[in-house]
């Protein structure tokens, strides 16, 4: 939401809980030329310190309503940009991420998660190792090693909010790998009130960062496809180079919901 005024904390909660969309962006121009902008999101239940499918709308929303070019995010942890770009198809935009970082999950955190999804390590593809990854905003991925296992998630949305609120994760991301640059994800969103969300580009980032510290070769770009399984499919393009730690550049497109 493109606000003149910021308004408060309890009302941008108030407003994301009635829409009842996985998270709301709101957003105040700082500056005359309207190139600036503090953002911050919520989903229906909680803050989130960033999110990407929503900066990707926000981005089409600047760009359809100032023109194209790049514009720059000021969030609560981190300053990013968001590039706005006309196509005879509608507005693409491209953000560029907070720095990246991954590691290894604890025993703790690996037992909460695996039983949540009740899932055992015979489950779990061996060319990628489990972790906790970071784009913004904290998230676990578990890679499968069956497409059927990731069609077939489901998991109790209560017992999701105890286990990703303990231990401070936005999402769960269930990964398949399709192809050397293509993958398809579902990701687990209780923290926010949410089963499940078609579109997570913060989990995405997060992602890029993580296969890049594991040297996983990726020719510098990949796609996720996601929301196939829930009947609402969106394609993510991620690129980024091989620097640790770096933004990577995530792009979408939009739809009109109204």
């Amino acid at each position: 939401m493109l606000l003149k005024n910021a308004v408060s904390e309890v009302e941008m909660a108030r407003v994301a809980a009635d829409v009842g969309y996985s998270e709301s962006a709101f957003a105040v121009a700082q500056d005359d030329g309207s190139k600036s902008w503090r953002v911050r999101y919520f989903s229906p239940e909680s803050e989130v310190p960033f999110c990407g499918h929503a900066t990707i709308a926000l981005g089409a929303a600047l760009g359809e309503q100032n023109g194209g070019g790049t514009y720059t995010l000021v969030l609560s942890d981190a300053t990013i940009t968001v590039d706005a770009r006309a196509t005879p198809d509608g507005m693409i935009a491209t953000l560029s991420s907070p720095p990246t970082k991954s590691r290894t999950m604890t025993e703790e955190e690996s037992r909460n998660v695996m039983a949540l999804f009740d899932l055992t390590s015979e489950e779990l593809d061996p060319r990628l190792a489990p972790a906790h990854i970071h784009g913004g905003a904290n998230h676990i991925v578990l890679p499968l090693k069956d497409r059927s296992r990731l069609a077939a998630m489901e998991y109790d949305l209560d017992d999701g909010r105890v286990v990703m609120r303990k231990h401070n994760l936005v999402t769960v991301m269930l990964v398949y790998i399709k192809a050397n640059q293509s993958f398809v994800v579902r990701n687990a969103f209780a923290s926010g009130g949410v089963l499940e969300d078609p579109a997570i580009g913060a989990a995405a980032a997060a992602f890029a960062g993580y296969l890049r510290d594991s040297q996983c070769p990726r020719d510098g770009r990949f796609t996720i496809r996601q929301g196939e399984d829930m009947g609402s499919p969106s394609q993510i393009k991620v690129s980024l180079d091989d620097v640790k730690g770096t933004s990577v550049r995530v792009s979408g497109s939009t739809r009109d919901m109204t």
